[in-house]
């Protein structure tokens, strides 16, 4: 007997239709590695090497017609974050409804040690495409409050330091604030 409820069945979404142009007739179409997942797989179409720092403008070889409402953002696969330190330098990404020029991808490779090398088309990061809502700005002399208010970058705490450089055992405050829970 299983104690674990069962999620409940959901009904996909209908897909959206989306046009796309191959920039280069052999690149393979974005596709959807696994059911379920958000993000459509983008490669480069073009094999380079990154020494440890190094960043580079990828093309991917599509270029896609967004219908209106829409836009798709390009992010990072984590894989190549875990084990190679790529990182993409304006994740995510933003294709907006009305371009239509070949999405192009920017790494980065941080790992401090090692070159890490593209082959023509490799996976190089996911497209997520989500409908988007316009919004009308309201100027007003000041915002009504919230429990927040200013509070911006770690107000809401839960970073551990470690080292102690914060003072203290920063670490052992953390923990102990979450037990409390």
């Amino acid at each position: 007997m299983s104690l674990t409820p069962s999620p409940a069945p959901v009904s996909p979404a209908s897909p959206v239709d989306v046009l796309i142009r191959r920039v280069d007739p052999d690149v393979p179409l974005p596709v959807y590695a696994h059911p379920g997942d958000a993000g459509a797989d983008l490669v480069t179409r073009e094999a380079v090497e990154l020494a440890p720092g190094e960043r580079a403008v990828l093309p991917t070889g599509v270029s896609i017609a967004l219908p209106d409402g829409y836009a798709a953002f390009v992010h990072p696969r984590s894989g190549l974050a875990a084990r190679c330190g790529v990182a993409l330098v304006n994740a995510p990404g933003t294709i907006d409804a009305g371009y239509r020029g070949e999405i192009k991808v920017i790494v980065v490779n941080l790992d401090p040690r090692d070159s890490v090398r593209f082959e023509k088309y490799d996976r190089i990061a996911q497209l997520v495409v989500q409908q988007v809502e316009k919004v009308r700005f309201h100027e007003v002399a000041e915002l009504p409050g919230s429990a927040r208010a200013e509070g911006g970058f770690g107000s809401t705490g839960g970073h551990a330091v470690v080292d102690g450089s914060a003072g203290g055992n920063r670490y052992a405050s953390v923990v102990s604030d979450r037990e409390g829970q």
